[in-house]
């Protein structure tokens, strides 16, 4: 039985129905029933015209991105599904920053529902840095069902790591 490694500050008794949703083969049937379709945002381009149509209908105000791509070495192990950074630079006399978004690359072949729940994370992450209540909220003004969403994903990338355990 796998360790539940995306679970870990959930209670015992809800890691037990996700042990037996395992147990009983229904995590897969029940993802694919609920999420039944992939995204068309493949490429880059398409990334950033994404994150940018959603910045600028819930954080009009906040600094630009001038970078979003999908990225091969974010590691889903080190809980890094998404990241933000912001770059400052010096040039002449002034100090300039540049903000980016990066999306592990394993979400261009994800539902869509949960790549704009990732987007919708690190878009918070350019008004607050903390993850606290203001943060959350954020987060859920941009994506309603944003809870939700995190705790099925946490489900399907448990989904995902069994299917690369050997048999």
């Amino acid at each position: 039985m796998p360790a539940l490694k995306y679970f870990a500050a959930y209670s015992d008794e809800l890691k037990a129905r996700v042990r037996q949703l395992i147990a009983e083969q229904r995590l897969d049937e029940m993802l694919r029933r609920k999420y039944p379709a992939t995204h068309a945002v493949r490429s880059d381009g398409a990334l950033y015209d994404y994150v940018l149509e959603l910045k600028n209908r819930f954080l009009r105000k906040a600094e630009p991105l001038s970078s979003v791509a999908y990225d091969s070495r974010l590691q889903v192990l080190r809980n890094a599904l998404g990241t933000h950074s912001t770059i400052s630079r010096v040039q002449g006399n002034r100090l300039k920053s540049k903000r980016e978004i990066r999306i592990a690359s394993l979400f261009r072949e994800a539902p869509p529902e949960f790549l704009k729940m990732i987007v919708a994370h690190e878009l918070a992450h350019l008004k607050e840095r903390a993850h606290d209540k203001a943060f959350y909220q954020l987060c859920s003004t941009i994506e309603p069902d944003y809870h939700q969403l995190e705790f099925d994903l946490r489900l399907y990338l448990t989904q995902l790591d069994l299917r690369q355990e050997p048999a």
